[in-house]
């Protein structure tokens, strides 16, 4: 029952926000008592912190998977952004915000996790850009690594790119594009606008 409860709820965080959905909310959703939801979790807060955890754990699993099938650097970063914004739903309510602002500390040992998850991925993929000849020699590699980490959370605040004008899915492809021209080679690029173009069609 708890493992359902912890499932139920991180897909509804998901979709309406940690803020937004109250722990009647997942008790009626579920058929349930909220007496049994409190069997298994303290109060709300144990259940974000946990359900945070267990997202990201799912989605570093993914993102594991995805490097083990070692595609072209520029390729496997195209993969990766599709499948965490599948798994983060689009992040419709956007859930990082409200997390931000309502949970503060579990928002910041979750950003040092994911910190810590990114940094390994994007080290590695810059390394074998480099070595496939995609991506340019004289880069700094741990700069460029942390400059990405640094958009990718930076462009999850909605007072800076307010979801109106700025949808998350487009976003993300914007930022991605941004981040590969200023890395890649003159091969690199022809790999990359051969990705942007075929998602465009």
């Amino acid at each position: 029952m708890k493992e359902s409860i912890l499932n139920k709820a991180t897909e509804l965080f998901l979709e309406q926000g940690f803020k937004s959905v109250t722990m009647d909310d997942l008790a009626m959703e579920m058929g349930i008592s909220k007496k049994t939801i409190y069997s298994h979790y303290q109060n709300k807060t144990a259940l974000v912190e946990e359900s945070t955890a267990h997202l990201l754990s799912s989605i570093s699993c993914g993102i594991d998977t995805i490097r083990g099938l070692k595609k072209n650097p520029i390729e496997e970063l195209y993969e990766i952004k599709k499948f965490v914004m599948l798994h983060l739903k689009g992040e419709k309510s956007s859930p990082q915000y409200q997390l931000q602002k309502y949970y503060p500390e579990i928002h910041g040992v979750m950003r040092h996790r994911q910190y810590e998850m990114m940094e390994d991925c994007v080290l590695e993929n810059i390394k074998r850009g480099i070595d496939q000849g995609i991506y340019r020699e004289n880069l700094n590699i741990d700069f460029v690594a942390r400059i990405y980490f640094s958009g990718v959370t930076s462009i999850k605040d909605l007072k800076l790119f307010p979801v109106s004008k700025f949808p998350i899915g487009k976003l993300m492809d914007e930022y991605l594009e941004y981040h590969l021209r200023g890395i890649v080679t003159p091969d690199g690029r022809k790999i990359l606008n051969n990705i942007i173009n075929s998602n465009q069609e």
